[in-house]
C-alpha cells in the first residue's frame, strides 16, 4: 500500500495558479498511490490567492475517477449565489471505504490570533494490510493553545477507536444505522500538523506518548526507518511568506501495530505544485 500526505494550498503553485490537475500529476509522479490524503481542498472560496471560486473536490474527484473521494469540511461560511464556502480536508482511495467520520477539533477562543474551525477525516479501509483506519488533520497555525487542544482530541479519538475495535459486536441489526462496522486499532495518522519546531515541538512527542495499556501508540514512520536522519523539510522550502528556515511539519504517523509493515518514507522536496512537500509512505 502507498498512501501520499499533502497539504496543497488549495491546488495553488508557488507560481500562483490554481490547478487541480498539476496535483494530481504530481501525485502521480511521486508514486503509484494507493491513498491521498490531502489539506486545505476548497470549494467557491474566490478570496483565495489565484483562485476563481471553483470546487476543487469535484475537480480532484472527477481527475481521480478509480478512487472513492471522501471530504471533511472545517470551515463552511455563506457565499454568493446560494453556494457556500467550504474549506477541509480530503481523503481519495482505491480501496474500498467502509466508513467515514468527520470530527470536528477544539477551537478555544483567544484574543487577537487569527484562527478557524479545524477537522479530523477519518476513513476505514480494506486494504491489503486488512483493516486500516485513515485520518488526516490540519491543526491550528498560529495558536499553540488551540493545537494542545487539537492533539488531545485526535489522542482521544484513537483511544476511542481501539475501544470500539475490543468491544463485542451485536448481531442485534443487519442493516440501517444501527448495522455494526468494524473500527479496527490499525491506524495511520497523516496531516499538517503545523509544528513551528517541527520534531523538536512537545506536540510532536504527545502526539507519540502512550494514551492506555491497551491502546497502541502512535509512532512517526519517519523516525522509525531513519532514526538517525534528520526529517527532510516539508515547509518553506522554495519560498518563505510564512516563516523563515525551512522546516517539517507534515508527518505521518502510524500505531505500533502496523509499525511493521512499513518499507519506505519518503519526502519529495522538489515539487513547486503547493508551499508544502508531499510525505510518501509506502507498506508492505
Amino acid at each position: 500500500m502507498k498512501l501520499i500526505q499533502w497539504n496543497i494550498q488549495w491546488c495553488c503553485g508557488l507560481d500562483g495558479k490554481v490547478d487541480p490537475r498539476r496535483i494530481v500529476e504530481a501525485a502521480r509522479s511521486f508514486a503509484d498511490f494507493d491513498v491521498l490524503c490531502l489539506q486545505e481542498v476548497a470549494i467557491n472560496y474566490p478570496a483565495l490567492a489565484g483562485s476563481a471560486g471553483e470546487d476543487q473536490v469535484a475537480a480532484l474527484s472527477s481527475l481521480l475517477p478509480e478512487y472513492e473521494p471522501v471530504f471533511a469540511i472545517a470551515v463552511d461560511v455563506p457565499g454568493e449565489h446560494g453556494v457556500r464556502r467550504r474549506f477541509g480536508n480530503m481523503i481519495l482511495s482505491r480501496y474500498p471505504v467502509l466508513q467515514v467520520f468527520r470530527h470536528s477539533l477544539p477551537w478555544p477562543a483567544e484574543d487577537n490570533v487569527p484562527s478557524m474551525p479545524r477537522a479530523a477525516l477519518e476513513a476505514v479501509l480494506d486494504t491489503p494490510l486488512g483493516l486500516v483506519r485513515v485520518t488526516t488533520t490540519h491543526l491550528a497555525y498560529y495558536s499553540e493553545a488551540q493545537r494542545d487542544g487539537q492533539v488531545g482530541r485526535l489522542r482521544g479519538l484513537h483511544a476511542e477507536a481501539c475501544g470500539h475495535a475490543r468491544a463485542k459486536i451485536s448481531a442485534q441489526y443487519k442493516d440501517g444505522p444501527f448495522q455494526p462496522f468494524a473500527r479496527p486499532m490499525p491506524s495511520i495518522l497523516t496531516g499538517d500538523f503545523n509544528l513551528p519546531k517541527g520534531p523538536q515541538d512537545p506536540m510532536y512527542e504527545r502526539i507519540q506518548a502512550p494514551v492506555a495499556i491497551d491502546v497502541p501508540r502512535y509512532v512517526d514512520s519517519w523516525a522509525l526507518l531513519n532514526p538517525n536522519t534528520p526529517h527532510p523539510p516539508t515547509f518553506c522550502v522554495h519560498e518563505h511568506a510564512y516563516g523563515g528556515a525551512p522546516y517539517c511539519c507534515d508527518f505521518v504517523f502510524v500505531s505500533e501495530d502496523l509499525a511493521p509493515r512499513l518499507k519506505c518514507v519518503a519526502i519529495d522536496v522538489d515539487t513547486k505544485a503547493s508551499d508544502h512537500q508531499p510525505v510518501i509512505v509506502t507498506f508492505a
